[in-house]
């Protein structure tokens, strides 16, 4: 697989956590050298601090007034440059940050729509809820922390070469001490890496479980079930809490190791020169130089530590979001697309035996729903099968090209955040003339009106400040505006009362007049507008006509649409 985006070479094989931080890092990898470069002279010049204060402590116990002044310019030199790169590197590191995060968005937007109506199947809501606002961060942060890392690492490479040069004890103590420091640290980062992908997998599900909530809310409430879904859910709540806690645990043990090693290795590092320091085999400036040296060491091995504990935390997120990319979508386009004819043609569905006659309004009753939508998925490619349109095989045709002459709306179908205008004419077309129409076809006018600024008015997540009928007419008046050359709709009058279905019922033909349409209903107030009623039974067709001769001819369908029991 390769990860791309519009106008960027993609990775020939990213299959682990761990390369795609590297492919990450990659991305702007001018910018991260110099990051790394820029933390290391930031790191360095640090380090080289206690050696100039040493050297003009020496010159002052000789009274050397020319040694004082050259080393404390020295001193202020790696001053100013340790502020100037320390500052350059800050800002390299926030955008190394920003880049991996936003890039991460950008490739789990770009999987999201690849996969498209197989994401719900495939991926739990929660799962990419959580990757965009989560694991971003880690994932940031594990690319930013490479500079300060990179940089400490060889700072203590040079500490420890100006000790060995100095006293081969005092060189070998922090040789071999910072080995052990961070092999301590790394026998906490094991468990902290098994807590922390265990929570950050139950925070993904019982996100999944608060978006399922919420969503059927009303439904939950109309039946009662309010109370126990709300139970279930504080008890998958105290069990992530508990499993935060654990993971808090580790994290506070990490924590007091980064403070309590480094200054238990600070006390044994100056307690030894200090003992060198009265046997003369060190001299005062050097005494004083290897406690600055201790003191820094505590910045780097805490920048190390720390560095291992992000690394960590991004490798737990990058394999999360690798786990997204590495999904292939159901439905693929052909190698050599074939090409269609211009017109509207007839769309069929061998399995069933369903065929859409051109510019027909058309309805479709069966005595199972699943049967409507299986049928449904069939003509609008969103499962593979024989469907045709022009006699094509849908396969046969590019996915786009099959998206833009076959329009299917479902009760699935979101209301997102904006204006209302722009919800129902995604296209921006700004043709108040079709908008109105639409909505009169969807009887929604009265939805507009009752709205502070009418078509401007911004709209909620969701369309939470709709009723369920209301969000079902303004779907329905988004899929007239679209007026997609077939327009396939799933139950589109069943959640409104019986006269709004009725206006709906009388004006939805003349709508579409000379376009497909696919009406799915049991409702005889649609059935008997349409011009051609197909009736199913176990997934087959067993019947078509008019409402009124199927109601006369064929009692399987009149117990049906009547709602008799057979």
């Amino acid at each position: 697989m390769r990860f791309t985006l519009a106008g960027d070479p993609g990775v020939p094989d990213a299959r682990s956590a761990t390369r795609y931080l590297i492919w990450l890092a990659s991305r702007h990898k001018r910018l991260f050298t110099v990051g790394i470069a820029l933390g290391v002279v930031w790191m360095v010049a640090q380090a080289l601090m206690p050696a100039a204060v040493g050297r003009a402590v020496d010159g002052l116990a000789r009274r050397d007034e020319g040694a004082l002044l050259t080393w404390g310019l020295v001193l202020f030199g790696l001053g100013v440059l340790q502020a100037v790169a320390g500052i350059l590197r800050h800002r390299c590191a926030v955008h190394n940050w920003l880049a991996g995060a936003y890039r991460t968005v950008q490739l789990t937007v770009e999987a999201a729509n690849r996969l498209g109506a197989a994401l719900p199947r495939r991926v739990a809501a929660g799962e990419v809820v959580s990757i965009g606002t989560a694991d971003i961060g880690q994932i940031g942060h594990a690319i930013d922390i490479t500079a300060r890392g990179a940089g400490s690492l060889v700072a203590i490479a040079t500490v420890a070469v100006i000790l060995l040069n100095a006293s081969m004890p005092l060189g070998l103590v922090v040789v071999l001490g910072v080995p052990v420091l961070m092999a301590v640290v790394a026998l906490l980062i094991r468990p902290l890496h098994r807590q922390q992908q265990a929570y950050r997998d139950a925070e993904g599900a019982l996100t999944t479980r608060a978006g399922d909530i919420v969503s059927g809310l009303r439904v939950l409430r109309g039946v009662g079930g309010e109370p126990l879904l709300s139970a279930r859910y504080r008890a998958r709540s105290q069990e992530l809490r508990t499993r935060g806690l654990r993971v808090a645990r580790v994290e506070s043990l990490l924590e007091a190791a980064q403070v309590l090693l480094p200054g238990a290795f600070l006390v044994l590092v100056t307690w030894l020169g200090a003992r060198f320091a009265l046997r003369d085999q060190i001299s005062a400036g050097q005494l004083v130089a290897f406690y600055g040296y201790t003191a820094f060491l505590v910045n780097p091995l805490r920048n190390l530590t720390e560095a291992v504990d992000k690394l960590t935390r991004g490798h737990v997120s990058a394999r999360r979001v690798v786990r997204l990319l590495r999904l292939t979508p159901e439905l693929v386009d052909p190698a050599q697309p074939v090409a269609l004819p211009d017109g509207p043609g007839e769309v069929a569905d061998p399995d069933s035996g369903v065929a859409l006659r051109p510019g027909q309004f058309t309805a479709l009753a069966t005595t199972a729903p699943e049967d409507a939508a299986a049928i449904v998925d069939r003509l609008g490619r969103y499962t593979d099968s024989d469907a045709t349109l022009h006699g094509v095989p849908l396969r046969s045709l590019a996915l786009t090209t099959v998206r833009a002459r076959i329009l299917v709306a479902d009760n699935d179908a979101h209301l997102f955040t904006g204006r209302l205008r722009t919800e129902l004419d995604p296209h921006d077309r700004d043709d108040d003339d079709v908008l109105t129409e639409a909505l009169v076809a969807a009887s929604a006018t009265d939805i507009v009106e009752a709205l502070p600024d009418g078509l401007d008015s911004l709209v909620a997540e969701r369309g939470r400040e709709f009723s369920g009928g209301q969000r079902q007419r303004l779907r329905l008046a988004r899929a007239l505006v679209a007026d997609p050359e077939t327009l396939l709709l799933v139950e589109p009058t069943s959640a409104v009362d019986a006269h709004t279905e009725a206006r709906i019922a009388q004006r939805l033909g003349a709508a579409r007049a000379g376009r497909t349409t696919l009406v799915c209903t049991t409702s005889p107030l649609v059935l008997s507008r349409a011009d051609r009623v197909i009736f199913v039974e176990d997934g087959k067709v067993v019947a078509e006509g008019t409402h009124a001769e199927l109601l006369d001819g064929e009692p399987r369908y009149r117990a049906t649409v009547s709602r008799e029991e057979n």
